[in-house]
């Protein structure tokens, strides 16, 4: 009888990492590694090195210093004498509020020419292929700079809005202004604000040195970098939980739906429970609208979304857009065309067709690479 057993296992040796194919990659990766991790160093501590002897140490001592210059668009207060860690603060919330506001806006226009592209009129489909073409072929940079030329040249100036029988008058009962300098919309206040919490908080800790605007063109250390708000907070709260609540809401009714074969009208009780709950705290916190108001050379009050802030939100709005539409043709025309053959042959119209049965499959397909066109949006 034969007994079968295992061969031993060599023992491991150093001259292994290099020639048994089993270590050989993980040993070069280690040794590439090693190199660049010395060679970052070096090249660092000689860059610092070379800076201290010029009299610029190597050191983040400057986020704390004055900035010395101006931004004209932000969402937070901010001067020149305002420190480089605020301007960084600044720059990243205005490119989010690009991003957010060109994402939106891109999509809209996206989904609308894509779906428009596979119409079946010649000339619908014909023009918003030459939307896409034009739009795509062309540099965004280009696209931007036009839109700074026809926002600053075509739209009225101020004083167009002034005298008896003024050039241009304002939006929605005299409450948005559309100016050569920008667009100008009512701003939210509270006359029973609940205050604002400071971030970051410097040496100086006295609450009532915090104020909301600047005092000699320098705001109080004790505000912090930036403030928020807990008017924003609480509303945002208040929200969340209207909607958890309206969402079991929502959940009561399916088990019901299930059980009896009977789903009870909800939509009226969740728009209750969260509209109501919203104007009562408004009301408690004094909501109203601060108005833009035509004073001297230009208007006072309101928020002023200035017309680069426009420029550059329509122009990468209708330069991604054009991107996004090719996404949802291209997702659109992955779904079997079955299936909308089976949709109308359920009664179902063309526009139900598109929004209940092809775009909520296509939707998988158009997804990742509608990311790419956000990330690329927010880059530019």
């Amino acid at each position: 009888m034969t007994t079968l057993t295992d061969p031993p296992r060599e023992s491991f040796r150093l001259s292994m990492l290099l020639y048994d194919s089993r270590y050989r990659s993980i040993t070069i990766q280690i040794i590439v590694l090693i190199a660049f991790v010395v060679g970052a160093g070096w090249l660092i501590r000689n860059a610092a090195v070379n800076l201290a002897e010029a009299g610029k140490p190597f050191t983040f001592k400057f986020l704390g210093e004055a900035s010395g210059y101006d931004i004209n668009q932000r969402l937070i207060d901010y001067s020149s004498q305002s420190t480089h860690a605020r301007a960084a603060i600044v720059g990243i919330m205005n490119t989010l509020l690009v991003a957010v506001l060109g994402c939106v806006t891109a999509t809209i226009i996206g989904v609308l020419v894509g779906v428009l592209r596979l119409s079946k009129s010649w000339m619908v489909s014909r023009l918003a292929g030459a939307y896409v073409e034009a739009l795509r072929n062309v540099p965004v940079l280009l696209w931007i700079v036009l839109t700074m030329a026809i926002v600053a040249e075509f739209l009225p100036q101020p004083k167009d809005f002034r005298g008896e029988n003024p050039a241009a008058s304002m939006l929605l009962f005299d409450s948005v202004a559309i100016t050569n300098r920008g667009i100008y919309i009512p701003e939210p206040q509270f006359s029973r604000a609940l205050g604002d919490i400071p971030v970051l908080v410097g040496s100086s800790r006295d609450p009532s040195a915090c104020q909301s605007y600047y005092e000699g063109g320098e705001l109080a250390d004790a505000c912090g970098l930036f403030q928020i708000s807990l008017d924003l907070w609480a509303i945002i709260a208040l929200l969340v939980a209207s909607i958890m609540v309206a969402r079991l809401n929502t959940m009561r009714a399916n088990r019901i739906q299930a059980a009896t074969g009977d789903r009870p009208n909800t939509l009226w009780a969740n728009l209750a429970i969260i509209v109501l709950p919203t104007i009562a705290l408004l009301w408690y916190l004094g909501f109203y609208l601060d108005y833009p108001i035509l004073k001297g050379f230009n208007f006072r009050g309101g928020i002023h979304l200035r017309n680069s802030l426009i420029a550059l939100w329509l122009a990468l709005s209708l330069y991604t857009g054009a991107f996004i539409a090719e996404v949802v043709r291209s997702g659109i025309m992955a779904i079997p065309k079955g299936q909308s053959e089976a949709a109308a042959a359920l009664g179902l119209r063309q526009g139900k067709i598109m929004r209940l049965v092809i775009l909520p499959q296509a939707w998988r397909v158009i997804f990742p690479p509608l990311i790419s066109q956000y990330l690329n949006l927010t880059k530019n």
